[in-house]
């Protein structure tokens, strides 16, 4: 028999049906559930450095991933309920009007979502409302371990081995068949990108991939990359690419706002070793969903030592937070060909490689001695699928302040453009300045002056920057 007659559901980054405890729970315990989703204002805010939190590109992501799921909700015979404002607050409130007797959730791992956790408990203590909250934002369950958090190693590789080792992965919830309707309560309409404060961003015909956000498109996503294209095959092999859609999964934005959900990937990869193959490839998109969890368990573990100065090392970097050199990086105009590129592609389409990723982040830190925290932000501006774990993470291990094994890892834009963009293919994709060179005038500006007046004087005038900070030769 059900536990509770009323409770209400709080989506939040598990915007989804299938593999959902928070809503699988309350099926099984509530005689009527009442789904809802608030955008919190702070939000849509703006950074300590002045970006706004979350951008256009992610903002219309989620506006569909939100749609989809209000559709997904429908068909089962409910609806979602939509608000505005502080979760803390509305849910307090949506509780008194409906008598709910509980909420169930999904847990996060970072400060800001932790701190409204905290208010709404004692929110909702007070007025004797239970509280009900799942952990499913890993692959790995934190509970399933084989050491406690505050043990968790500090180098990737020892965790993996030991996980890999004592751990299993739990098998994915069911979607619900049916739903009860919805009591008699205001539904609340979905927000437009221009009433969040933002522009609804345009679509770049160069873009790597159309990101629609939705668990239906996910699931698309998932069909299209494993058995259409049969592209799993070959994922260690291509995933350092730079054009095209299929060079990596490209299921981070799906994965960060929980349209879709790392077991039920992992339950794919392994229907597909079995129906297919199973090789390196098809281990190395699980290696991959294992270092998201790692960042996850990592943010647990230091809490908002990842946001500050010195990371999770507590060793400040002596940066600047220089903002004309900052700005010729956000903008893509530093006059190295291959960091303009993938900061230009990320400008016009909210998206680029983890192997950009690298490299641009490398190059503000290790070349401009621009403070981390600055990308970082503007990642989180920028990036649609942004994650605050994997960001932050990722940005504390190059930057040299997070868990990376090795000392001083650098990133050498002009060697890196050599192995990875050989041809010069990715860079005149984004930076039509260059389409007239061929790729050692590309990737080589600093061999022979006489190299260098061709490169800027002669070919390209005054269209295309010189560098701001010399890089060494590849070679």
């Amino acid at each position: 028999m059900p536990s509770y007659q009323t409770v209400l559901v709080w989506f939040r980054n598990d915007l989804r049906v299938r593999d959902n405890e928070s809503l699988f729970r309350a099926v099984e315990q509530a005689q009527t559930i009442v789904p809802i989703y608030i955008f919190d204002e702070r939000q849509f805010g703006t950074t300590r450095f002045g970006f706004k939190k979350t951008g256009a590109f992610r903002a219309k992501f989620l506006l569909e991933s939100i749609a989809n799921l209000k559709q997904s909700l429908q068909t089962l015979g409910s609806d979602l309920v939509i608000r505005i404002g502080k979760p803390e607050q509305i849910l307090r409130e949506l509780a008194r009007e409906l008598n709910a007797q509980a909420i169930f959730f999904s847990e996060e791992s970072t400060d800001e979502e932790l701190t409204v956790e905290r208010m709404l408990k004692r929110a909702l203590h007070e007025c004797a409302v239970k509280v009900h909250t799942f952990w499913q934002s890993t692959l790995y369950h934190k509970n399933d371990l084989p050491f406690a958090i505050e043990h968790l190693p500090d180098v990737f590789t020892q965790f993996r081995k030991q996980v890999e080792k004592m751990s299993k992965v739990r098998p994915t919830f069911p979607a619900p068949k049916k739903l009860n309707p919805l009591p008699p309560v205001e539904r609340g309409e979905l927000p437009t990108v221009e009433q969040l404060g933002l522009s609804t961003p345009n679509y770049d015909a160069r873009a790597v991939l159309t990101f629609n956000g939705g668990e239906a498109e996910a699931l698309k996503r998932l069909d299209d990359y494993f058995w259409k294209s049969d592209s799993l095959r070959r994922y260690k092999e291509t995933r350092n690419g730079l054009l095209g859609a299929n060079y990596s999964s490209k299921f981070s934005a799906w994965l960060a706002n929980g349209s879709i959900s790392p077991r039920t990937i992992y339950e794919a990869v392994k229907r597909y070793e079995s129906e297919r193959l199973s090789n390196e490839s098809t281990y190395w998109l699980v290696f991959e969903l294992m270092w998201r969890d790692y960042f996850r368990f990592l943010s647990l573990k230091y809490g908002n030592r990842i946001f500050k100065r010195g990371g999770i090392k507590n060793e400040p970097l002596a940066l600047s937070q220089d903002e004309k050199k900052f700005q010729a990086w956000a903008e893509g105009r530093t006059g190295i060909p291959f960091i303009d590129a993938n900061m230009r592609e990320l400008s016009a389409t909210g998206f680029m490689s983890n192997r950009g990723r690298q490299n641009v982040a490398s190059f503000l830190v290790k070349d401009l001695k621009v403070d981390w925290r600055m990308g970082a932000e503007w990642f989180e501006s920028l990036l649609v699928d942004y994650d605050v774990a994997s960001n932050y993470g990722n940005w504390n291990y190059v930057a040299g302040i997070g868990n990376d094994p090795r000392e001083d890892r650098y990133f050498n834009p002009l060697r890196q453009a050599a192995m990875y963009d050989p041809n010069g293919e990715y860079v005149r994709h984004w930076v039509p300045e260059l389409h007239s060179l061929p790729a050692p005038f590309i990737h080589e500006p600093y061999k022979l002056s006489a190299m260098e007046e061709r490169l800027y004087g002669v070919e390209l005038g005054k269209d295309y920057p010189r560098p701001i900070v010399e890089i060494q030769s590849s070679k």
